[in-house]
């Protein structure tokens, strides 16, 4: 991969940890903090569902790290070693982590009674269908870095003996 893009992508992770940072600290406490504003029966749910999404934020900084030391085995021309495989088994377990709240969040809107205001049932809805396609979704991306982590180890047994051969 040529350096210039490797560097450009170094600076793309940056930016999005940073943008997790900003997220944590100020607009997941602020956004908690509003909906309790206006609707004060959220209260009791506000610290939970904050906490919730504060270490979500937290496992996809976990696999941004662990994309940036990738990137940089790229850059050394190391990608097929036990590292890569090493720190690919990071971004799957931040990924696991980060579905499981997401499902949590699932099956504490679907069994549990949080209100909604005016009976309305918009805001939870809404919830309620964002913390789904996050559980999907990070089933998906789960599936698809098993069979990355997979092709990852046969590509690094082929050059490994390919090496030997020459």
């Amino acid at each position: 991969m040529h350096r210039f893009l490797v560097v450009l992508l170094q600076l793309g992770i940056v930016a999005a940890f940073a943008a997790g940072l900003f997220g944590q600290i100020v607009v997941v406490p602020t956004t908690g903090a509003d909906e309790v504003d206006q609707y004060p029966p959220y209260a009791p749910y506000a610290v939970p569902y904050e906490s919730v999404a504060i270490v979500g934020i937290a496992c996809v900084q976990i696999a941004l790290i662990a994309t940036w030391m990738l990137l940089a085995l790229v850059r050394r021309n190391s990608i097929f070693s036990p590292d890569a495989t090493r720190w690919l088994n990071v971004v799957i377990g931040s990924a696991v982590g980060g579905t499981l709240l997401a499902a949590g969040v699932v099956v504490h809107l679907f069994f549990g009674s949080v209100p909604s205001p005016d009976d309305g049932c918009t805001e939870i809805t809404g919830l309620f269908g964002n913390a789904v396609l996050g559980t999907a979704a990070g089933i998906a991306l789960v599936m698809f870095l098993v069979i990355v982590r997979t092709l990852l180890r046969k590509a690094t047994a082929l050059q490994t003996e390919m090496a030997e051969v020459v």
